[in-house]
């Protein structure tokens, strides 16, 4: 990494560069902090886990945080085409493997930390401070941090370098909201932060996690100087990114969602928002990963059968791993009984969900988001929940 930057002429210094980490949001902040800028006519480089865009460019990504010498290069090319800004995802894993090292950001945030790759970090304590070390003067000026959780307050106690507060409810916090009032369509809201400015507007994303999300990114655009009359005027028009509470509609009397939750706390902040919103039953299709953290398997059952009027068990890239395995340490001592049901074949969960569904129910289709593959056996074949579920409505009788 130290070489890859100094070959490269240390890039990330050169714009006014971004990095977001935490367990859940992260793909969600980056994504509405690069259509803020573009929105105000700002030339923006983003790096994240769907997808690298440098300018109108889009290139796939194949992990959330590059490896050392990608991430300087595509740096590099975004400072060549006159990017103003870097926003980027940090993953914890890029941190522990120093990837990193020899990039500083103007700008760091963090969003939220709940279990999760614990097959890496070995627990909680140590995943913690793998994110917290991104809030040093190492790699970054300044530090925005949502202290809503422990783990936020700790951080934005405990870090070395300027930090200012982000609070969904903590009045205290430098930026928090001082309405909120939820819509059909989403919610409005007023802002009132730095300077006392107060921010009246509009979201069409739902769920109080994604007002989290919005409020991060609310408070970093204002710090890299976007005016708040147009922050308001703007976030109408933003939706986040794809494959996060994505609706998929073709003419059906019945919601239908697709979100990349694959952690027991992103899996009860999904449902949970669904539920707002719902008038009747929540029919849930939910995996876990092969060859991942197997410990937040029984919990991430857990918050599936909870969250859920219907519960159905399904694969999700097992990888390497026996399919039928990973969803016995996912029911664990639940009892299924109809009409939730373990389904091993994604497609025909997908189907089953959609059969049972009634006018005012939504189907919630978990843990793939904008993932366009599934893994079985070193395998991947294409496989997008979207177009499964819009697939299995049209063909519903």
């Amino acid at each position: 990494a130290t070489l890859a930057s100094h070959f490269y002429r240390a890039p990330v210094r050169d714009m006014q560069s971004i990095g977001i980490t935490g367990t859940n949001g992260k793909t969600t902040v980056t994504t509405l902090l690069y259509q803020l800028f573009t929105a105000v006519g700002r030339e923006t480089g983003l790096i994240g886990t769907v997808e690298t865009r440098i300018g109108k460019d889009i290139i796939k990504s194949e992990r959330t945080t590059p490896e050392a010498a990608d991430l300087q290069a595509l740096a590099a090319t975004m400072r060549e085409r006159h990017m103003r800004h870097l926003v980027m995802e940090v993953s914890s894993h890029s941190i522990e493997l120093k990837r990193i090292i020899g990039s500083h950001f103007a700008i760091v945030g963090f969003t939220n930390l709940s279990q999760d790759h614990l097959d890496f970090h070995r627990d909680m304590e140590s995943y913690f401070t793998a994110k917290a070390k991104l809030f040093t003067h190492e790699y970054a000026d300044l530090g925005f941090i949502n202290i809503d959780s422990e783990y936020g307050e700790r951080l934005f106690g405990e870090i070395s370098i300027p930090a200012i507060a982000v609070s969904r409810r903590n009045v205290s916090a430098t930026w928090h909201f001082t309405d909120i009032h939820p819509t059909p369509s989403g919610a409005e809201f007023t802002i009132r932060g730095k300077d006392g400015i107060l921010i009246e507007s509009k979201t069409i994303m739902r769920g109080a996690f994604n007002l989290d999300n919005l409020l991060l990114a609310v408070a970093i655009a204002y710090e890299c100087g976007v005016d708040p009359l147009e922050l308001a005027a703007i976030l109408p028009t933003i939706s986040g990114a794809p494959g996060r509470l994505e609706s998929v509609n073709v003419g059906q009397n019945f919601s239908a969602l697709v979100d990349y939750a694959h952690s027991p706390d992103a899996v009860s902040n999904v449902l949970s928002a669904v539920r707002e919103f719902t008038t009747g039953r929540v029919i849930t299709v939910l995996g876990c990963g092969g060859d991942r953290d197997s410990s937040k398997r029984p919990l991430m059952g857990k918050a599936l059968v909870s969250g859920s009027d219907i519960a159905i068990f399904t694969s999700d890239n097992p990888r390497s791993e026996d399919p039928q395995a990973i969803l016995s340490q996912m029911v664990g001592d639940i009892e299924v009984s109809a009409p939730s049901q373990i389904c091993p074949d994604r497609f025909s969960a997908i189907e089953y969900a959609v059969s049972l569904a009634q006018p005012g129910d939504s189907v919630v289709i978990l843990g793939k988001g904008h993932e366009t593959g599934q893994e079985i056996g070193g395998v991947i074949t294409p496989f997008d929940d979207r177009l499964s579920l819009a697939q299995a409505i049209e063909a519903k009788p």
